[in-house]
């Protein structure tokens, strides 16, 4: 602890990777435990013992690590020899361990696939980060909050002059826009999208000036490429970067000024070319293609509840909707509606075969169609805060509709919808019949001519409202229970020791004599 924390001595960038690796080690106890460890020799000089005073200083090391990713010096300068095998010593000491022990925790299923360790450019800046996450996560002590955390949820901007709370110990300062930086850059890996969570749900320093950011496309951007290809990454990943989404998306302000970047060119997304599109659109895009991976795939309901309350959070602030985007969302009520009508059917069936044969189980179609009209029910509130709110914005939403308006006509009456219904159908009927004036055979130009013409003439006045649809992410009571296994599964995966044999940790497992 010292040897990191000590300032500007001559340390190596070996001895500084040995240094934060060691320390990794000697909380690596958790690996050999099946339930959350809460106490250990390691905790306690952690916690409460000489190391204590060194916290702030650590934390505020390893994220300058992080930051500044710098580069191994150049072979002939190693203090010690390279292994040919790349094998290391925190690899030899993971391996020990039962390897099923950590694929038994899973979230659901978004992806089963293991992580792959990517090509570590920064040995020094990987391993900070995982430490850093690492101590983070430590269980508080029976008598005092982890210091660690304290700190991560604490720390302020370099630039930020107003005098420390004398009630939060462990705090300091850090350049936010070097930190903010580098978050941008380093999204590929779980770690930093972990650290990206952390900071942003729990450090509200770091989170109003994330969304006070002109440049939010650089955050924003790689997070939904980790969705867009959901496929490749594993659930953690995924989970991680749409919880980011939700957070995101819960200001009001970041909703309207990702309506107002306009990219051009998205290269990663290969359904349709896109050679200019808002990042709102984009962002909706995205979440509706996640939302219907998952309805063919994966089928977890953690997903799609998540998904929609990112939409539902940026519904009243829509504005100019790409003509894709808004086909997209009709689309996927459309897929909705015919899951609907699917599982009625096979409702309807299984019912009249019960009748015949009072020995066959009944699959439960029951809660099958409760699910799927909970999500079509979301659906039509997204759709329907969209025109309350901001129907002069969206042309585009209008068109899709009228476009698909026969999709709407069951939900009309149904006991479910009714009252949503009410404003989407009065939209509807109202255009229709302008459209239906204006005569046959017009062209899209000419549509989307009368439906901005419409919408300056439609009364608002008749428009029902309803309450804002607004969903907080809402960590679960005891995190720990997901949070301690999952940083130890990247440690497991990803830590790196550079210097020792794998074969060498026989001088550690021998026996005690």
């Amino acid at each position: 602890m010292h040897v990191l924390t000590s300032g500007p001595l001559d340390i190596t960038y070996e001895i500084s990777v040995e240094a934060i690796s060691t320390m990794v080690v000697f909380l690596s106890c958790q690996l050999f435990h099946k339930e959350v460890l809460r106490q250990s020799i390691s905790h306690k000089y952690l916690m409460r013992g000489p190391c204590l005073p060194y916290t702030s200083k650590l934390v505020k090391t390893l994220l300058y690590n992080f930051i500044r990713q710098e580069k191994p010096p150049p072979p002939g300068a190693h203090v010690f020899s390279q292994q040919s095998d790349g094998g290391g010593l925190l690899y030899g000491l993971a391996s020990g361990v039962a390897t099923g022990l950590w694929t038994v925790f899973t979230l659901g299923g978004v992806g089963s696939k293991a992580a792959t360790p990517p090509e570590l450019s920064s040995p020094l800046a990987n391993q900070s980060l995982l430490l850093l996450l690492v101590l983070a996560n430590l269980t508080d002590a029976p008598d005092a909050p982890n210091p660690y955390r304290q700190a991560i949820i604490s720390f302020k901007n370099t630039q930020d002059s107003s005098p420390f709370p004398s009630s939060i110990p462990h705090t300091f300062q850090i350049n936010f826009n070097s930190l903010y930086t580098a978050l941008c850059e380093q999204q590929t890996s779980d770690q930093a999208t972990l650290l990206l969570y952390t900071l942003l749900h729990q450090n509200s320093n770091i989170r109003t000036y994330m969304l006070a950011r002109t440049d939010m496309e650089n955050l924003v951007l790689p997070i939904l490429e980790i969705l867009y290809h959901v496929e490749e990454r594993n659930s953690h990943h995924v989970y991680m970067a749409l919880i980011i989404l939700l957070i995101l998306t819960e200001d009001d302000g970041f909703n309207r000024s990702i309506h107002e970047v306009i990219l051009k060119n998205i290269t990663w997304y290969s359904e349709r070319v896109l050679t200019e599109i808002s990042l709102g659109s984009l962002l909706i895009l995205v979440v509706i293609r996640t939302i219907q991976y998952n309805m063919t795939r994966t089928r977890d309901k953690y997903l799609h509840t998540n998904c929609l309350a990112a939409l539902a959070n940026m519904s009243a602030q829509f504005r100019s909707l790409h003509q894709y985007a808004a086909q997209r969302i009709i689309s996927l009520f459309s897929l909705l509606s015919k899951k609907h009508n699917k599982v009625l059917e096979q409702a309807t069936q299984s019912l009249r075969g019960s009748l015949s044969s009072n020995d066959v189980p009944l699959p439960d179609y029951a809660q099958d169609l409760n699910v799927i009209e909970e999500v079509i029910r979301m659906m039509l509130e997204i759709i329907n805060s969209c025109l309350t709110n901001s129907l002069h914005h969206n042309p585009n939403l209008v068109y899709a509709l009228l476009y698909k308006r026969d999709l709407f006509e069951q939900f009309r009456t149904h006991p479910s919808f009714q009252d949503i219904m009410q404003n989407i159908d009065l939209v509807i009927t109202f255009f229709s019949s302008r459209l239906l004036q204006a005569g046959a055979e017009l062209s899209v130009e000419r549509v989307l001519e009368i439906i901005k013409q419409g919408i300056v003439a439609l009364p608002k006045d008749r428009l029902k409202k309803f309450p804002e649809l607004k969903f907080k992410y809402v960590e679960e009571e005891q995190p720990e229970e997901f949070f301690i296994p999952y940083v130890w599964s990247l440690v497991y995966n990803s830590a790196v020791g550079l210097y020792w044999n794998p074969q060498d940790i026989q001088l550690f497992t021998m026996d005690s004599d």
